[in-house]
């Protein structure tokens, strides 16, 4: 039976609501807690991977971010960094409870956003098996700059305007300001680099996410530059496979390879393409490298 017939909804309690995943029940005892980026929810982040990763054997717990999918929290499409890092520790306590799962083999796999909270979350769970940070967001201030370049002057003060707004009005309890979480160069939304309209062919190539709400709180625009969650590096105790894309516009593959090096025990694989490649061109690749990852970590009979 296809791994997506066998996946059973499960909630999680994190903070004061609750998150929403798929499990996929494996059968090695290792398990991948997965997650995407921004306001990617948990179907199109993760569908075409966890299925790879449940086919060989692992169980699989998908979820998707408080305010955003179907997880709980309001006011929605909003990221709060702290937030959703401690929706990763809640997942994490989740899979541990799993039948089918040891505590002492769980992985974690994100990328984009999520990419940059597995260091943070590695970082503090020293027990974990093993972590993926996949075209991971490591660090806001150094990839920032690329991005405002990417943008036309008035997109860049449409956007920020609408930041200034969303974040006053949160103040006083008024509904969020929603961009659009990527566009082409000109639109006011929250990334325009070059490949950042690459995701719908990327992640939804078919329109079956059709719940898929591709917006996010235009706050953020205020708060990426100053996310560095690569500077957790050093402090990660387990083994880090970190994936980069040569041709990254909305990441930049530098800083994913530094703070790669301040990781203990850390590979870096590096593909061609731009930031959705591992999910097209590139997938096969990307996934024979993390599935040869997942089994030398987390699958004790596997020889590696």
């Amino acid at each position: 039976m296809p791994a997506v017939e066998q996946r059973k909804k499960v909630r999680f309690p994190s903070g004061d609501t609750s998150c929403v995943a798929w499990h996929y029940p494996g059968s090695n005892g290792g398990c991948v807690i997965m997650a995407g980026g921004t306001s990617v929810t948990k179907e199109p982040a993760s569908d075409l991977f966890a299925a790879r990763f449940n086919d060989a054997g692992f169980a699989v717990l998908a979820f998707d971010h408080r305010r955003f999918g179907e997880s709980g929290g309001t006011p929605r499409q909003i990221v709060r960094f702290d937030e959703q890092v401690a929706d990763w520790h809640a997942a994490i306590a989740c899979a541990a409870g799993l039948p089918d799962v040891d505590p002492d083999r769980i992985a974690l796999w994100g990328f984009s956003l999520a990419g940059g909270h597995v260091f943070r979350v590695a970082a503090d769970h020293p027990r974990l098996a093993c972590a993926i940070a996949q075209t991971p967001l490591v660090d806001g201030r150094a990839v920032a700059p690329h991005a405002l370049r990417s943008m036309t002057p008035l997109a860049l003060l449409g956007l920020f305007g609408r930041g200034v707004a969303d974040a006053l009005g949160g103040l006083v309890g008024r509904p969020p300001i929603l961009v659009p979480t990527s566009g082409p160069r000109g639109a006011v939304a929250s990334l325009t680099t070059p490949d950042a309209t690459d995701c719908d062919r990327a992640l939804d190539p078919d329109r079956r996410h059709t719940n898929w709400e591709q917006t996010v709180a235009a706050r953020i625009s205020l708060r990426i530059g100053g996310y560095r969650p690569g500077r957790d590096a050093a402090r990660i105790r387990c083994p880090l496979l970190v994936v980069v894309c040569d041709q990254d516009q909305s990441v930049l593959p530098g800083p994913a390879v530094r703070a790669a090096r301040n990781a203990p025990e850390s590979a870096v694989v590096h593909l061609p393409g731009r930031h959705y490649a591992p999910f097209l061109e590139a997938h096969e690749q990307a996934v024979t490298a993390e599935v040869s990852f997942l089994r030398k970590h987390l699958d004790p009979g596997d020889p590696g």
